[in-house]
């Protein structure tokens, strides 16, 4: 642990994001970034190569909501998106299963032109967050510089997980998860980079409320990851993605069914807690899960509040609620 500083409240926060529950909770931080400095570090995993681009899902949608261009209704992609070119690659007989839109498609050529010209993934990443418009105060870095790709092993046999996830709509039942070359990975030197300009003071990490398996563990997994975060934190704390035995968006209650365990805010919590055993300090729950602590097998720091973001009223409750709990040295 490091020391605690004198203002607590304005320790930095780092945020551990996929693209769906994450990215909504950096879009609600980013509007706390002058009472505290935000680094979301973001899911790699899920990045794959299509019609000769990178696309990399988690980390622009939170590029997109971060800035304010979200789609929030489909939840990912931009606002406002057109779809010529998809409709022309569609006519072709070309592959349309993956739905890049003409905005978002400009994004992915930016990023394979700034690539193609030296520049590593987080400063790819950096400007885009300048170029979309990200407040300042809070910085987005992907977690890893090397190639780390999800896949999974199903009833049908193994699949790339965007062929799960989006061309197969997450049907075939779910047997194990692989990441793909996290071997050989080891944290972004900008992630580490960002952590050191705090190294007089501690940071608090959230494990934001996405998906354990395909949007956490692929970070968390990283060699050396987890002890350059908990060498570095205060607090850290994890979100519950099961809300009442369900998730809000995603396939994480199917997966955990799926995977032998209940699909429940406690069996999250037990399942976190044994894979990365003394990593979490603090557990926040649905206020709809309140009754279910009791069922714990041993004491666990179980915070509960509202934390459906997509309520009106409780985003920004939830952000401060959470800046609150983060304020204080466990």
């Amino acid at each position: 642990m490091v020391s605690a500083v004198d203002d607590m409240s304005q320790a930095p926060l780092v945020l551990l994001s996929g693209g769906g529950g994450g990215a909504l909770l950096a879009a609600i931080l980013s509007k706390c970034t002058v009472q505290r400095p935000v680094i979301v570090v973001t899911n790699t995993g899920d990045d794959f190569e299509h019609l000769g681009l990178l696309i990399c899902p988690d980390t622009d949608s939170v590029l997109y909501a971060t800035s304010g261009k979200l789609d929030r209704a489909k939840g990912w992609g931009r606002e406002g998106e057109s779809w010529q070119v998809l409709d022309a690659i569609q006519a072709m007989a070309g592959p349309s299963w993956f739905q890049l839109g003409d905005k978002d498609l400009a994004l992915h050529l930016m990023r394979a032109e700034q690539l193609r010209d030296g520049s590593d993934l987080a400063g790819v990443t950096q400007l885009l967050s300048e170029r979309l418009g990200v407040p300042e105060g809070m910085i987005v870095v992907p977690a890893t510089e090397q190639s780390v790709r999800t896949r999974v092993v199903t009833e049908e046999g193994e699949l790339a997980f965007q062929e799960y996830f989006v061309g197969r709509r997450c049907e075939p039942a779910l047997r194990d998860v692989v990441y793909e070359g996290i071997e050989g990975a080891s944290p972004s030197p900008s992630m580490l980079a960002a952590l050191d300009t705090c190294i007089d003071g501690p940071v608090d990490v959230v494990l934001g409320p996405s998906n354990p398996f395909l949007s956490l563990c692929p970070i968390l997994d990283i060699p050396g990851m987890l002890s350059e975060l908990r060498k570095r934190a205060r607090r850290v704390v994890a979100i519950s993605p099961i809300i009442g035995g369900r998730a809000l968006k995603g396939p994480a209650a199917k997966i955990m069914i799926e995977l032998g365990l209940p699909a429940s805010a406690p069996a999250w919590t037990q399942w976190v807690k044994q894979r990365y055993p003394g990593f979490v300090d603090t557990w926040v729950w649905d206020e709809m899960d309140r009754g279910l602590i009791a069922t714990l097998s041993e004491p666990h720091d179980v915070r509960v509040t509202d934390t459906v973001m997509s309520k009106p009223g409780v985003s920004a409750a939830f952000a401060q609620w959470l800046l609150e709990v983060c304020s204080v040295a466990p």
